[in-house]
């Protein structure tokens, strides 16, 4: 199945606690690179949330990130710093006795001291300690999202196909237009052969059996009837591939190397006119198709 590696996807969910959004971002990748973001509280969810992933990514660079928000925030926490307003309480009572200054200290007195009390706010529980608070909710809304990616993908990967399907067939055609030209060039070269043997035939006597058994030993050696059956071979498993269900980008790309190999051999053993033009071109298309390919998943 040929589904693109590039997507993205949004996704928000509510409920009467909390609302969770999620956004993945997803690249091209030679394996799955996954890089998620999580609010502190939603740590111990992590490894749920990578397995979401893993179930429906096989590759690719995916970038995920979760944000929560309460709908009732936490109090904000207040400490009060003792030792500091035992010491001012201690050195005000003395003041008070030298007759320095007069009354007692109070909130508002320790609420204008910076030292004396600090604010924070405090850290959100996205978990929650009841009702299992955003973690299942940012599992579910990640699962929307990854079904939405990857809706995305597979649009994007039908045109691929559609541009992978006409090279496979380009390649298919220009492969056997270069099979027809190297067998033609094959029987050039052993009439050739002949002639040049019965020409020297006339001054240098030798076996008939024996020559001609030489002829087609050297003949031989541009046979490529073996590296087009092979290459055929490997054209009909790339329609297996794209047709299947499974990912199939990497072998796509493993079959490409094995495809550039048989054509190499292919232009170095083929003799015929026209065969080293074909020969350029079925490379370029490949070239072409190895581009194309970093593209699916």
């Amino acid at each position: 199945m040929i589904r693109s590696m590039t997507g993205f996807a949004s996704v928000a969910r509510e409920d009467e606690n909390a609302a969770v959004g999620v956004t993945i971002r997803a690249v091209n990748h030679r394996f799955l690179d996954l890089q998620l973001r999580l609010p502190p509280g939603l740590a111990s969810t992590e490894g749920r949330l990578r397995a979401a992933v893993q179930r429906h990514v096989a590759r690719g660079r995916i970038e995920v990130s979760v944000s929560v928000q309460l709908r009732q925030p936490p109090a904000p926490e207040v400490e009060l710093n003792e030792p500091f307003v035992r010491r001012l309480t201690e050195a005000l009572a003395r003041a008070r006795d030298e007759g320095l200054v007069s009354g007692a200290l109070t909130p508002g007195d320790l609420l204008r001291l910076p030292q004396a009390l600090v604010i924070r706010e405090a850290a959100k529980d996205t978990e929650g300690a009841e009702g299992g608070g955003a973690g299942p909710l940012a599992e579910a809304a990640l699962e929307d999202a990854l079904v939405a990616l990857n809706e995305m993908r597979a649009r994007e990967g039908a045109h691929l196909q559609e541009d992978l399907e006409a090279r496979r067939a380009l390649i298919a055609d220009l492969l056997e237009q270069a099979a027809v030209a190297a067998e033609h060039g094959r029987a050039a070269l052993e009439t050739r052969l002949a002639e040049r043997v019965r020409e020297l035939a006339r001054e240098v006597p030798g076996d008939p059996a024996a020559i001609a058994q030489e002829i087609v030993r050297v003949a031989a050696r541009s046979d490529i009837s073996e590296e087009v059956v092979r290459f055929r071979a490997h054209l009909a498993h790339w329609a297996a591939l794209t047709a299947a269900e499974e990912p199939c980008g990497r072998k796509l790309d493993f079959l490409l190397q094995e495809m550039n190999r048989e054509i190499n051999t292919i232009g170095s053993k083929a003799d015929g006119e026209g065969v080293p033009a074909l020969v350029v071109a079925v490379k370029a298309e490949l070239e072409k198709v190895r581009e194309q390919v970093q593209n699916v998943e």
